[in-house]
């Protein structure tokens, strides 16, 4: 059975350090897997990015430090399903508002009579069938992080912190910011205040906080405020800042 680094990590309090990933390749995932990062998000919500080529990149993560957590395009049933099987054991669901939805989320990845998931006998999951103990120990290697990305949801945030099966909450200081009025602007003090304040509420529920910031000062501000998995950045950021920069260098030398 594959075991879970990523929720054994947060569990006992150990930060980890990720990288967004949303060019859609299995050759830069390979390449940023065995860069040094612990987790290396795969996202299909923004990016062109669709199962066959999610099972591709999974394949290319193996070896690398980076534990791969997929974000499905939606909280949904059989969406959820379908990744599971490709043998994804972290996930970070979008817009998630409330305590049933996060109940929804958990039950996704949950075999009955725990959840909803769909039984297949020989899927990656189960490396094919060969984990004889699979369906038993399936829950226990799975982890369910849910993003909260608006003013409702940070209403609900206690609620959706207590859910059973909820191993982390992610602060979306992208949407969360055109939420508060601030599109394009998740560096605001505003919403840098609110999300200060709702990394202390999740910690203080007892269970574990996380976000996305490119921006190093705000990530450093964000650990110390509590947050225990942090993206540090994005595969897209650094083509485009590294390609720029070099393309300046040559272009407009000093």
């Amino acid at each position: 059975m594959p075991i879970n680094t990523f929720k054994r990590a947060i569990m006992e309090g150990r930060q980890q350090i990720g990288l967004w990933s949303s060019l859609s390749s299995n050759i830069s995932v390979e390449i940023l897997a065995g860069s040094g990062f612990d987790w290396l998000l795969i996202d299909t919500e923004h990016s062109p990015n669709d199962l066959p080529m999610v099972f591709s990149q999974l394949q290319a993560a193996v070896g690398g430090t980076a534990h791969p957590i997929v974000r499905p395009p939606w909280n949904d049933m059989v969406v959820i399903k379908r990744y599971l099987d490709a043998g994804v054991q972290t996930f970070l669901i979008p817009y998630v508002q409330n305590a049933e939805e996060a109940r929804q989320a958990v039950a996704a990845t949950r075999y009955p009579p725990d959840g909803l998931r769909g039984f297949a006998s020989a899927s990656r999951a189960s490396r094919f069938g060969r984990v004889k103990d699979y369906y038993a120990r399936a829950a226990e290697e799975t982890c369910v992080l849910v993003q909260i990305e608006t003013r409702e949801a940070l209403g609900h945030l206690e609620e959706i912190a207590a859910v059973p099966g909820v191993d982390g909450v992610f602060i979306g200081p992208g949407d969360l910011s055109a939420d508060m009025g601030y599109l394009g602007q998740p560096g605001h003090p505003d919403v840098t205040a609110a999300i200060d304040d709702a990394i202390g509420r999740i910690v203080a529920c007892g269970n574990r906080a996380g976000i996305l910031t490119g921006d190093e000062t705000l990530a450093r501000h964000f650990i110390e405020k509590g947050c225990i998995f942090t993206a540090v950045g994005s595969d897209v950021g650094l083509l485009v800042k590294s390609s720029e920069a070099l393309a300046n260098k040559f272009r407009n030398p000093a």
